[in-house]
């Protein structure tokens, strides 16, 4: 339905034919001194005018009323329609022509530069979402900037981006609005299935194909035509409004009578020459675009795919740096297995026949020793492969720091036996977090005993407790060597050992992977740095609690 002519509009209508009327009272005036030229040129004037003004319609309508007031009013005899003068035709119908042909031209132009305008909008768009996007870090932050930018730019309630994984499944992976939730709910007709079905979906997908859902619940599918090319004028897009443009990477619906009383328009997106996901966009209201929109949604659904390779690639990245991982983390094993395990199988073995020769039993103490560190490794080993595959889950609640340093101090002693520790935290408070006690202890209880095996036996090993903002801090320093500078991270690799660690210090190199995995499992950290005047540091910290007055009253008393 057209609509009706506007306020504004009407009233430069009114002004214009009032400044007909103004010019040809005028005229009327001093008619005996005018020309016919005079006449028609005044009279082109306004014509030229009006449609510059307001376009081509008040344009003609000005020239045929100018045409009809020079021939009554400027032409012999007056105040009728009757040209006297042969001759005066050509006058009058050149006018004329020249009138229609000048409101024509001013038209055009005037469309033209509305074009160039609304295409330079549309570069503006895509500027700014190339720019947004570019500077976005994370893949999947960069297509949901590019669905909102969709959904502003066309106009819609929803914009919604679906990716084809790697494993082949497809799931949805960006949106912006939403018309399914709440009071949206009723926009959807009883019956009408989800347009956003796995199935629709992946079926879309495998097929390259693009999909309409339709007022009655009705989804209609399409294919884009074998011989679709750029610019051919193919396309839902092109039947709707007369104009559509192909470009790489969009595959649009083919079917033009699928698009009356559209709710809902899914695109299958292409990029390096395969189907990489769909774009879907809803509107309560029905989906209509116009020449300019249609040209726009061919350009951004490019970026969306764009959008989405791009996601696709950072998880193949992702996934081969994990096969890597893996890779060298199985590597270590088995270089840990040939050596942390054969040293104490040989030995035990070695032991075990001393004794089987009548040699003294008690060396059956050193059997004893030695399955137990190979029972420790493989109980790392157990334990490493439990927070890789993310199956820690930590039992957070509020602990005190005394009652976890207390059970560190107990726990460690056999590693601590005759050596100096010293504890030091604010007298004035008492310092408590979100943890999970019984792994925080394990951390704590590492640090302590590789200080022991790494400090020199006459130097102290201090913990130092505090509290600063919102992070409780367990700090455990030494005197010992140190890492070497660049070592700092390395250390917390699975099986690595720093370069100059003394043959006779045993370990499986796990140790720091393990406390560093339960740290972060319960939202919290571990680091190393170099202490001043020489050792180390071990630095953890994990979410700190507030204990009411009245609960650290009773603690303290």
């Amino acid at each position: 339905m057209r609509r009706g002519m506007s306020v504004p509009n009407a009233a430069r209508w009114a002004v214009w034919l009032g400044v007909l009327a103004g010019m040809t009272a005028g005229m009327l005036a001093v008619r005996g001194y005018l020309d016919k030229a005079h006449v028609a040129l005044v009279y082109l004037l306004v014509v030229l005018g009006a449609s510059a003004d307001v376009g081509r319609r008040l344009g003609l309508v000005v020239a045929t009323l100018g045409f009809l007031l020079f021939n009554a009013l400027f032409l012999p005899p007056y105040n009728t329609l009757v040209v006297a003068n042969p001759l005066d035709w050509i006058v009058l119908f050149a006018f004329l022509a020249t009138s229609i042909v000048a409101a024509q031209l001013l038209a055009r132009e005037r469309a033209t530069a509305e074009t160039a305008t609304a295409r330079a909008r549309e570069i503006d768009r895509l500027a700014a979402l190339g720019a947004e996007t570019l500077s976005v870090p994370r893949a999947d932050d960069a297509l949901l900037a590019i669905a909102s930018v969709i959904r502003s730019a066309l106009g819609v309630d929803e914009c919604e981006v679906y990716q084809r994984g790697l494993d082949g499944r497809v799931t949805p992976v960006a949106r912006a609005g939403d018309v399914r939730d709440g009071a949206d709910a009723s926009a959807r007709p009883a019956g009408v299935p989800a347009v956003d079905d796995a199935s629709l979906v992946a079926f879309l997908v495998a097929n390259r194909a693009s999909a309409v859902e339709l007022a009655d619940g009705g989804v209609r599918l399409a294919h884009p035509p074998d011989d679709a090319h750029p610019s051919d004028g193919s396309g839902v897009l092109g039947d709707a409004i007369g104009e559509a443009e192909w470009l790489p990477g969009v595959a649009h619906v083919v079917d033009g009578a699928s698009w009356a009383g559209a709710r809902a328009l899914l695109l299958s997106l292409t990029a390096r020459g395969h189907t990489v996901g769909v774009l879907r966009l809803a509107s309560r209201a029905g989906l209509r675009f116009t020449p300019e929109q249609a040209r726009l949604l061919t350009a951004l659904a490019y970026y969306a795919a764009l959008g989405v390779e791009r996601v696709r690639l950072v998880a193949s990245a992702e996934r081969a740096e994990a096969e890597r991982r893996a890779e060298q983390l199985r590597s270590a094993l088995l270089m840990a297995v040939s050596h942390d395990l054969r040293t104490p199988l040989t030995t035990i073995k070695g032991i075990a026949h001393e004794v089987a020769d009548g040699a003294d039993p008690m060396l059956a103490r050193q059997i004893e020793r030695e399955a137990d560190h190979l029972n420790a490794l493989v109980g790392d080993l157990l334990d490493l492969s439990r927070i890789q595959a993310g199956a820690v889950v930590p039992n957070v609640e509020v602990n005190t720091v005394d009652d976890l340093l207390g059970a560190a101090l107990q726990r460690a002693a056999g590693a601590l036996r005759e050596r100096d520790v010293r504890v030091e935290q604010p007298e004035d408070a008492l310092l408590a977090g979100r943890f999970d006690l019984s792994q925080t202890l394990r951390i704590v209880v590492n640090l302590l005993e590789n200080a022991a095996k790494y400090a020199p036996r006459d130097t102290p090993i201090v913990v130092r407790a505090e509290r600063e903002s919102d992070r409780l801090r367990v700090t455990v320093l030494d005197r010992g060597p140190g890492v070497p500078e660049g070592e700092g991270e390395r250390i917390f690799e699975p099986f690595y050992r720093p370069p100059g660690t003394p043959p006779d210090v045993r370990g499986t190199g796990l140790g720091l992977s393990i406390a560093r995995g339960l740290a972060e499992a319960q939202g919290g950290s571990l680091r190393y740095a170099p202490r001043d005047d020489g050792g180390a540091a071990f630095v953890l910290e994990l979410p700190a609690e507030v204990l009411p007055d009245d609960e650290q009253a009773g603690v303290e008393g």
